[in-house]
């Protein structure tokens, strides 16, 4: 069997594919946001700050933990306390408020990293990677934001949670939620949604019948595209039937538990390595999010329809020991096009991609929730195609 005859029977093969988003007020993503506003406030005053910064959090304690080495002067429990109250965890009832007890346990980046990032093997007038790895960037152009459509979908219901209780139209709301859509594919083709469950968390005396109805009348629905909506879609509403206890007091938190939701729902491969807390000198990070980029501008360009990209680094070294490109029987231009198109175009080194994507910004905290990719309610750089690097591409195609 050739590679074409495999492409061809995928097209006719129906298929289920599901993505999981999270409220920001889920457990894990209470310590991803209070990691990066710890980030943003050292980038304010230090923009050289280096920061791998992890946060726990359980009922009534929080910790803060890892290496900063910044000139910033900053206070971390009440940066903490400010992005809990924030998230709208204000209440002791919710067994998670801002006057919890909070540790800190900070220390310095090691020099024998800090020494490999200051001055890169390579060329001691750049940066090095601040760290080995491989980092992964991927775009489809099967939603207008260039993103896989079950977790575009999942992420639209999560954040519409969350407006619900924010905005008080479901009162009873509390900040803990989960959402999950599973789409039915027709070859390469969306063609029905098949589940959707939603979890959300609540208060006491809210009644299940109430609370299911008007949850999908008033998040669910508005929100999924009704053409792909069928007598047969499933919909599960808080299946267990109760979730009043949520958040870290029913759940510990962790950063970087999340990295699925956070990119790709698992449509795209992982390199592994979460985002929050880490300064963009750690490549799990600033290359994750240029290589975004690198693929929404392949796909945008109409050179192919799905675009997925790999670099990878070594510790200490700039540039990119390893560069590849699957555009999966999609592509106008092939593969190996692609790659010198990336090359001639892209500066993958850590300083290259700092200063392309204004990545000493702090806008860190914002994306700590929902993703940065593929967002509609905030616009960040590596999400900007540049008309130049567009339309250099197209001149291949």
């Amino acid at each position: 069997m050739t590679p074409d005859d495999f492409i061809l029977i995928i097209d006719f093969m129906r298929r289920l594919f599901t993505s999981e988003s999270i409220t920001n007020g889920h457990p894990d993503k209470v310590c991803d946001q209070i990691a990066d506003g710890i980030l943003d406030e050292l980038l304010k005053q230090d923009a050289s700050s280096r920061s791998a910064c992890e946060v726990t959090a359980e009922p009534g304690a929080l910790h803060i933990m890892g290496e900063i080495t910044s000139k910033a002067d900053i206070d971390y429990q009440e940066i903490a306390r400010k992005v809990i109250r924030s998230i709208g965890y204000t209440k002791s009832e919710y067994g998670f408020d801002d006057s919890l007890n909070i540790s800190v346990s900070l220390h310095k980046q090691s020099p024998d990293i800090a020494m490999g990032v200051d001055s890169a093997f390579e060329d001691s007038s750049t940066l090095g990677a601040g760290d080995q790895g491989m980092m992964f960037g991927y775009a489809s152009a099967e939603t207008e934001e260039y993103m896989p459509l079950a977790l575009s979908l999942s992420r639209k219901l999560a954040m519409a949670l969350r407006d619900a209780r924010e905005q008080n139209t479901l009162s009873y709301l509390r900040p803990d939620g989960k959402s999950q859509v599973t789409v039915e594919y027709e070859g390469r083709e969306p063609c029905r949604i098949s589940t959707v469950v939603l979890s959300a968390q609540h208060d006491e005396d809210v009644s299940l019948e109430k609370l299911r109805k008007e949850i999908k009348e008033c998040v669910i629905i508005p929100h999924l595209p009704q053409n792909l909506i069928d007598d047969n879609t499933l919909f599960l509403i808080n299946p267990t039937g109760r979730f009043v206890l949520g958040g870290p007091a029913a759940d510990t938190g962790l950063t970087g538990r999340k990295i699925i939701a956070d990119t790709y729902g698992g449509y795209a491969h992982h390199g592994g390595g979460a985002f929050s807390g880490k300064d963009p000198t750690k490549v799990d990070r600033s290359a994750a999010l240029a290589l975004r980029n690198v693929a929404r501008t392949v796909v945008a360009s109409g050179a192919a329809a799905e675009c997925e990209v790999q670099a990878a680094y070594a510790i200490g070294v700039a540039e990119p020991v390893s560069l590849a490109v699957f555009t999966f029987g999609t592509g106008k231009v092939s593969d190996e096009k692609i790659i010198k198109w990336i090359r001639d175009n892209y500066d993958l080194r850590p300083s290259g991609m700092i200063e392309r994507f204004h990545l000493r910004t702090p806008f860190y905290q914002k994306s700590a929730s929902f993703g940065p990719f593929g967002r509609t309610d905030v616009t960040f750089p590596w999400e900007v195609s540049e008309e130049d690097a567009i339309e250099s591409l197209r001149k291949l195609i």
